[in-house]
């Protein structure tokens, strides 16, 4: 993947990288075997407990720039750093794609923003730390992803690749349209009346594989310009693959709960982001229309 060949200065990114982090925000979970598993699950937004207990329910940089973080961090990092030059260019790119989405159905496309920081900081969903991971607030319309994160990925999920890692903000900012479309409150409302907690779980799941989808047709839309090769359309697939409920699961607790997923299994969210990928249209990432057994 060339992202350089992406368009650069509209990322909206607010660099808090070295800011020495929040108080309290850091987390212990389990020993340090399963500590491992449950922050790679946490950074995606999935229930610890689900993993280590079966219970209820893209890098911004390349290899060399993760061996280098620590150090650039240490060092004050600017921002015109490369990994900053990536964010900001996979931002830019994400919005211009979706506001061209919106501009065809008639519709007005709030850009969401970027958050770049190290260890904590004060989000308008409550305080994001290291365990959070990559997250989308839907009440300051803001992504926050922790500049570790993506070498962490790398190291424990054997991920790797520009472009797996700008699936994974892709993704994010897919949770951004939906919130712009009302999908989001959608789903809230349908977790709140659900009868049972398996039910709001399968909300959850559908809203995961549509952000998937929209992450995929992000990639269709930027192929041919950023260069996307079919090595780097696998890297992002291993990363959808190693994210997957059933595997997290599987090496968490060495058995699989379907009622507890909350993102969807590895084969799930393979098939959404191809879907998306495929095709390039957001209307083929429909997984609200369907049975459930069939997503």
């Amino acid at each position: 993947m060339d992202w350089k060949n992406l368009p650069g200065g509209g990322g909206g990114i607010e660099d808090r990288r070295g800011g020495g982090g929040v108080p309290g925000g850091g987390i212990a979970v389990g020993g340090i075997g399963g500590l491992i598993i449950a922050l790679v699950a946490m950074f995606f937004g999935i229930d610890p407990g689900a993993i280590l207990g079966g219970g209820d329910s893209g890098q911004t940089q390349s290899q060399s720039q993760a061996q280098n973080q620590a150090q650039n961090q240490s060092q004050g990092t600017p921002a015109t750093d490369e990994s900053y030059q990536f964010m900001d260019r996979i931002m830019t790119s994400t919005n211009q794609v979706w506001g061209g989405v919106f501009q065809q159905a008639g519709r007005t496309y709030t850009p969401a923003r970027l958050v770049l920081y190290t260890r904590g900081t004060q989000g308008g969903c409550g305080v994001a730390s290291s365990a959070s991971g990559p997250f989308y607030c839907p009440l300051d319309n803001k992504v926050y992803i922790d500049t570790n994160f993506f070498s962490m990925m790398q190291r424990q999920l054997g991920g790797g690749g520009d472009f797996a890692y700008s699936y994974v903000v892709a993704h994010e900012v897919g949770h951004h349209v939906q919130n712009e479309l009302g999908i989001a409150d959608q789903v809230e409302r349908e977790q709140r009346s659900a009868r049972t907690e398996a039910q709001a779980n399968q909300a959850s799941v559908r809203l995961e594989l549509q952000a998937d989808c929209f992450a995929g047709v992000w990639g269709n839309r930027v192929k041919d310009q950023a260069k996307i090769t079919q090595a780097d359309v696998q890297n992002a697939i291993n990363t959808a693959q190693a994210i997957g409920d059933d595997n997290l699961q599987r090496q968490g607790a060495g058995r699989v709960v379907p009622d507890s997923f909350t993102h969807g299994s590895s084969q799930q969210r393979v098939k959404w982001f191809t879907t998306g990928f495929q095709t390039g249209d957001p209307n083929k990432c429909d997984t609200f229309n369907q049975n459930y057994s069939q997503l």
